[in-house]
């Protein structure tokens, strides 16, 4: 009870200094149903409200399907990664090779450019990379198992003093 009218006061007080920021704090918290996206749309009235929402013509338009995962009226954008993007080109935001009220993929974080994405062909087929690959692992595991019963040591012989049975040192002075 002490904590929540301590808090009051301490509104109070900023109110009074400066009454924007009780007020921006407010006005700015995030409304998450600002955010949601519209109910799946079922009729073509709604998919062309929709697609003008999201700044889209009704051919580019194609929302996800409703299968509950919960992405509504929310257009389905190629996967396309954004380093496949043009780097020349003047973007609003060249940082993140996007222009302002660009419609944002679902999985923004999963295509961003710090992500990994495959944005140009490989230069092979990845059955090439497959047998490469496998051919190498094969014949590491085929060296290793021929080459196991020869082992690899040091041809070292034992010490030898010059008296057998006599020390050859001592630190006594003579």
């Amino acid at each position: 009870m002490a904590a929540l009218i301590k808090g009051i006061k301490f509104a109070a007080q900023i109110s009074n200094r400066n009454p924007a920021v009780l007020y921006t704090s407010v006005r700015n918290h995030g409304w998450n149903k600002d955010f949601k996206p519209g109910k799946f749309p079922e009729s073509e009235k709604e998919r062309e409200a929709a697609a003008k929402k999201y700044g889209l013509t009704s051919a580019e338009y194609q929302p996800y399907p409703d299968d509950g995962l919960g992405y509504g009226d929310y257009p389905k954008l190629p996967d396309v990664p954004v380093e496949a993007r043009d780097p020349y080109y003047p973007y609003d935001f060249p940082e993140l090779k996007r222009n302002l009220h660009d419609t944002l993929h679902a999985e923004t974080d999963f295509w961003s450019e710090d992500r990994f994405g495959s944005a140009e062909p490989t230069r092979y087929s990845m059955k090439t990379y497959w047998t490469a690959f496998l051919g190498v692992m094969t014949g590491c595991f085929a060296l290793y198992y021929w080459l196991e019963n020869y082992k690899m040591f040091r041809p070292v012989l034992a010490k030898q003093f010059p008296y057998e049975g006599k020390p050859h040192y001592t630190f006594e002075k003579k």
